[in-house]
């Protein structure tokens, strides 16, 4: 167990992490106990990690913070992955800070560190050339075949095992092509799929004990941020199967080593598809909400319940309002299907514009959040140009008023503070985040898409 003042420095550090702004990072525990954490990363932007969803177990000892926590990465493909020179696939990670790693003066821990101090640390290790962590080959350059090659299978690995396998087993997708077998850690290995790699279920690595086995508290962000991200997986996957052909072996780095390493070869062509596949159930989940959702209002389902409450005075509300100009409806009178519509303010680049968006909210609401999918097909950084899905940010999860209004100001902002992973639609963020011209390409597309939107 860990002491109180251990308890009341962690619980802070982790309610600084959950309200923070950071979007790569996230923090949960089990209710009973801090000591025992979960701990998601998410690769940074122009990396062979882009976007992958990166989990880690965190143990908080009696003696925090007057010593580190004892760190162990779970997205290891059941011990048969290293994704990292410093990232072990038994889930090792060695840090200095972590006193798991030799370091120079003052590379080690101290009270003054956290958290934050370690999270950050392990994603400073996802760099755009991780074969330099690895000491002996620091002047190695990306541009070097050997470096260039490691980083590559990195990206192929960061999508199969940290994204898809991940989905696939949350969403139960279970197929003759593509299977997602869940077994134990040193158990009898499961079919291979037709990338050549066994896969694991990704929940199961590194577990000590069964303790945490249904511990998942990431499913909810694991299925937005995928919606978010899709079109940035896809583009990624386009861009990397030009490059490699499809049933090359991977490249085997001279610091790699039995038990220890990275094997498998490329499949892009079947990554593709999978990603696919995985929009589909994650659709044909939201379907199921809107089936079933006039049922459980009629049985009195809680969430039922309070979602037809807050239609019903939010509607009041906004009719009596002299605020923005909007209409609440349901769809078929489903209580968990809601349209948004409102106006684009006149003095901005979508004004003329008639927004439609619809919020599909899961049963069990606000521990998962609504989808929500921009029906007018606009030019926009903050709208995934497939799945529609707009990626905002509410303060008050539980409250379906904030999340209207954060829609509505995510929508309209000319002004956007730049974070990398909030720009879901790549084409557009790298004009409204280039030069002068670029921005003005930016606006130009939005008020054309504005303008196409009218005319149809």
């Amino acid at each position: 167990m860990v002491n109180n003042t251990s308890t009341i420095r962690i619980l802070r550090e982790i309610k600084e992490l959950q309200t923070g702004s950071d979007l790569s990072l996230a923090v949960a525990h089990l209710d009973q106990d801090v000591s025992n954490l979960r701990c998601l990363i998410i690769g940074p932007p122009e990396t062979p990690y882009e976007f992958g969803l990166f989990e880690f177990k965190v143990k908080v000892g009696p003696a925090y913070p007057s010593q580190p926590p004892t760190v162990r990465c779970l997205t290891t493909n059941s011990g048969r992955c290293r994704f990292n020179p410093n990232i072990y696939a038994c889930g090792k990670v060695c840090l200095s800070i972590l006193g798991t790693w030799r370091g120079e003066r003052g590379e080690q821990w101290s009270i003054a560190q956290g958290l934050e101090s370690v999270l950050i640390s392990i994603q400073s290790l996802m760099s755009c050339n991780p074969y330099e962590n690895e000491p002996g080959f620091e002047t190695t350059k990306i541009s070097d075949k050997e470096a260039g090659e490691y980083a590559q299978k990195i990206h192929h690995e960061t999508l199969r095992i940290t994204v898809l396998q991940r989905l696939e087993q949350l969403l139960q997708i279970d197929d003759d092509d593509h299977t997602t077998t869940v077994v134990a850690l040193n158990t009898a290995p499961a079919d291979s799929d037709d990338d050549g790699v066994k896969e694991h279920h990704s929940s199961t690595d590194g577990k000590e004990d069964g303790t945490d086995l249904e511990f998942s508290p990431f499913t909810d962000l694991f299925k937005r941020r995928f919606l978010w991200y899709y079109d940035a997986y896809i583009k990624s996957i386009d861009s990397a199967s030009t490059k490699v052909k499809d049933g090359k072996q991977f490249e085997h780095a001279p610091f790699e080593y039995s038990s220890n390493e990275m094997r498998g070869k490329y499949a892009y062509t079947s990554l593709r598809t999978r990603f696919e596949r995985v929009w589909q159930a994650l659709e044909a989940e939201k379907n199921t909400w809107t089936k079933n959702g006039k049922q459980l209002l009629t049985d009195q389902h809680g969430t039922a319940m309070n979602l037809q409450h807050q239609f019903d005075s939010l509607r009041s509300y906004y009719a009596a309002s002299d605020g923005p100009s909007l209409e609440l409806g349901l769809v078929d009178g489903n209580p968990f299907v809601w349209t948004l519509t409102f106006f684009g303010p006149y003095d901005t680049d979508l004004s003329g514009a008639i927004v439609n968006v619809r919020l599909h909210f899961p049963f069990d609401f606000p521990e998962e959040q609504p989808r929500v999918t921009v029906l007018t097909p606009l030019f926009h950084h903050r709208i995934s140009p497939t799945t529609k899905a707009l990626c905002y940010f509410p303060n008050k999860l539980y409250d379906v008023q904030n999340h209207i209004e954060s829609i509505m100001a995510t929508i309209v902002d000319e002004t956007p503070s730049y974070d990398p992973r909030a720009l879901v639609n790549p084409d557009a963020s790298v004009l409204l985040w280039g030069d002068d011209n670029c921005k003005k390409t930016y606006r130009r597309k939005l008020r054309r898409s504005v303008i196409d939107c009218d005319e149809l």
